[in-house]
């Protein structure tokens, strides 16, 4: 009888010892599943902070649709990012979120100006990108690191920036919105594309070409048709390239398709190969962009992406269509916060002066102009 007793005891002793290695495991398990989604964005993409809500007045005002609003802001441009986010807010009653990518220099100037102006009722998220992130995928000149613009690759990083949307929409921070980003937001994409953009071929921008830039219309103009990597993609080189400036993107087929990583695997190889044209210096963010989306993206109404209004310093619109155009582009060198740019007073009209001032307006009768 007493040897029974001691053979249960052993078996409770067994059971309890099981359970407790069993509940072990299962709290492992639990920290490894948090770790993983916790290291699921890329190295430098974490969040600062974000504004979760506006006052109950505002909110009364503006329909619940919520369009993510994609917009890397340096501090050198950082005026140009405030008057997009301006714009864009000031023509919608959709409840627009923007996810500002910044380095970590420029996060509190970012929410200095952000919260101290007319712009305190957005709603946003800051993120701090870390350049580490680029490591290997592009070729740094130690003569000329500080011409590197890091944050113009945060689009391709789109799924880890907005993790909880199935659509976003990226923007240039040289444009401002003249329209309803609504409707930007609901342009159609074809069933397997992953993005949507403004092809370079369109009656608006039509064979626009740059001096001394060969080609700014097609492949050939971006893309070195003379390396085998290329040739072998059996890309034709007269495609009408695209503009990456402005991006609706289903984040969802992004994601099933892998297109980050397809797009770090070709700015990789360009290093090794140096697959970029370079009659187009400096244009090192569109070439993998062209290679990943050949013939597999959708098309962004023209109206919606008018540039080139930086290429030149004189006016190649008129006012009545600058007027018209949803979404305004200063693509090129001519800047609108600079001395010389086109329609520059069109873009000055969302501009909010920098509360700290380190950020001002240079205009031809004044080195330093702040606008009124």
């Amino acid at each position: 009888m007493s040897l029974r007793k001691v053979n249960i005891s052993i078996l409770i002793v067994a059971v309890v010892i099981f359970l407790l290695v069993l509940h072990h495991n299962f709290l492992g398990l639990s920290d490894f599943l948090k770790r993983e989604l916790t290291d699921a964005n890329p190295l430098g993409l974490q969040p600062i902070d974000f504004i979760p809500a506006v006052p109950q007045r505002l909110a009364d005002e503006r329909n619940d649709k919520e369009i993510s609003v994609v917009i890397a802001a340096s501090d050198e441009r950082l005026g140009g990012a405030i008057a997009a986010m301006n714009s864009i807010y000031h023509h919608t009653r959709s409840n627009v979120v923007f996810h500002i990518v910044t380095l970590n220099d420029t996060v509190d100037h970012l929410r200095l100006w952000l919260s101290n102006t007319a712009l305190k009722n957005l709603r946003y998220r800051i993120l701090d990108f870390d350049p580490r992130v680029l490591e290997g995928k592009i070729e740094v000149d130690p003569q000329k690191a500080d011409t590197l613009k890091p944050l113009t690759f945060a689009r391709f990083y789109l799924p880890s920036l907005v993790p909880h949307a199935e659509k976003a929409i990226y923007v240039d921070d040289d444009v401002i919105v003249q329209d309803d980003i609504l409707e930007l937001y609901n342009t159609p994409l074809k069933p397997g594309h992953a993005a949507a953009f403004s092809d370079d071929c369109d009656s608006i921008t039509n064979k626009v070409a740059v001096r001394g830039a060969g080609n700014q219309y097609n492949y050939i103009g971006f893309l070195d048709y003379k390396k085998e990597t290329i040739r072998k993609l059996a890309m034709k080189a007269n495609t009408c390239s695209f503009n990456p400036g402005v991006i609706v993107a289903n984040l969802t087929e992004w994601k099933l398709q892998n297109i980050t990583k397809q797009l770090e695997k070709w700015m990789a190889l360009n290093v090794v190969e140096q697959l970029y044209s370079r009659t187009l210096a400096g244009s090192i963010t569109t070439p993998p962009l062209l290679i990943v989306f050949y013939k597999q993206h959708s098309s962004i109404d023209p109206m919606w992406n008018v540039r080139h209004l930086g290429s030149t310093a004189g006016k190649r619109y008129s006012p009545q269509f600058v007027k018209a155009a949803k979404l305004l582009h200063w693509n090129g060198h001519f800047k609108p916060w600079g001395r010389t740019a086109s329609y520059a007073e069109v873009w000055e009209r969302w501009y909010v002066p920098d509360p700290t001032g380190k950020f001002g307006l240079i205009r031809r009768h004044s080195e330093a102009y702040e606008a009124k």
